[in-house]
């Protein structure tokens, strides 16, 4: 199997499971509990912070423990706009994970918040002028992807910041695709708050966390117990924290080497597959982009059609989002860069890992090409 969709998710790093493995089996307390057993727990939760603060360059105690991006992206969106005591404007790009979207549609419908959506370019790039013209005093917070999950787009979060700031509103960056591929250092971006997950940088799914800088209000989505300082609620998976954070450290320390990899075989991949495929067209913004996505319009085919071929033939993709998966709707992100519904339907995204090899990218363009051969056979008259 030749496996192109760590987008949608990774394998877990044996080092991952190393760590946690104490924490699942002799070192199994509640870190609440004030006993022996539960200090263990609290330490390795301590210390999980510690190293998730690090790479993010962010104190300890703005650490949030989530279950994942879904959840800290809930979290940020109704917890920071619900705690704020000035603004009920939300603003967010159009091409933002369903997390994000849902979250401000519920704003909008149950707390009477005014959701507006940035324009993007034919790239996916919100343009700093963009937003300049659409945020007003009454502004609480912008939500902007640091890169997006299905056309690979990078978006420039640092200067959507800074125009944030300048109107009084807080910035809030979906970083999921992003970790492990880019600096995530919050100085360096500007941003409020950061959602990041676990099962895209090699811990198991069911891990992640909300960064909160410390003068970012939070309601809790989540109430019980107060737990992570009264801003999630939920006895903390010590053991998916401990893999979550030895993971992050551990893609951030390999994160330069393998972006000079990535860069190199998706320039390989995409060429071989325009070149191949007659008609293909790459999705996204041609240079602001993460190397390891690639996405695809094939006209003249179905995605699905394309995807069962390529899984027969042995290789592993998606046709974008894998929270969308078997929606019958094409896809916001495509629709929102001017790709008309009909070729959205035709995408495939192939998004590369750390173990790739050269020789899986050559073998992958070529199981492409014979892919959308054998699909337009079938779909043209």
């Amino acid at each position: 199997m030749i496996y192109l969709d760590h987008a949608a998710t990774t394998p877990v790093r044996r080092e991952a499971i190393e760590a946690m493995w104490p924490y699942l089996t002799g070192s199994f307390g509640n870190p609440s509990s004030r006993h022996e057993l539960g200090d263990e727990a609290a330490r390795a939760l301590a210390w999980a912070r510690a190293e998730v603060a690090a790479v993010v360059g962010c104190r300890p105690g703005e650490v949030v423990f989530t279950s994942g991006g879904t959840e800290a992206d809930n979290l940020a969106i109704k917890g920071i706009a619900l705690a704020r005591p000035r603004g009920r404007r939300i603003v967010v790009s159009p091409i933002e994970h369903e997390a994000v979207l849902e979250s401000a549609e519920y704003l909008a419908r149950l707390h009477g918040f005014t959701v507006v959506e940035v324009a993007v370019d034919a790239g996916g790039v919100v343009r700093p002028e963009a937003l300049e013209a659409v945020i007003t005093p009454d502004t609480a917070l912008v939500s902007v992807q640091l890169v997006n999950n299905e056309i690979g787009t990078v978006q420039p979060v640092a200067e959507l910041a800074s125009i944030a700031h300048e109107a009084g509103a807080l910035m809030h960056t979906d970083a999921v695709q992003a970790a492990g591929h880019l600096d995530l250092d919050l100085a360096r971006l500007g941003v409020d708050a950061m959602s990041l997950a676990g099962h895209k940088v090699g811990a198991p799914k069911g891990t992640g966390a909300l960064i909160a800088r410390g003068r970012v209000g939070l309601e809790p989505v989540l109430h019980g117990g107060g737990q992570e300082r009264g801003r999630r609620s939920g006895t903390e998976n010590v053991a998916g924290a401990v893999a979550f954070a030895t993971a992050l450290r551990l893609a951030d320390v390999e994160r330069l080497d393998a972006a000079g990899r990535a860069a190199r075989q998706g320039r390989e991949l995409t060429g071989r597959i325009l070149a191949g495929v007659d008609g293909a067209r790459l999705t996204g913004d041609p240079e602001r982009r993460l190397a390891s996505t690639v996405s695809f319009v094939f006209p003249g085919t179905s995605g699905e059609a394309v995807l069962l071929e390529l899984d027969r033939q042995g290789v592993t993709c998606s046709s974008g989002s894998a929270c969308a998966a078997g929606s019958a709707e094409p896809s916001h992100v495509l629709t929102a860069i001017g790709i008309s519904p009909d070729l959205a339907q035709t995408a495939v995204r192939f998004t590369l890992g750390p173990a790739t090899t050269d020789d899986e990218i050559a073998d992958a363009a070529a199981s492409v090409v014979r892919a959308v051969s054998a699909v337009r056979s079938i779909v043209e008259p």
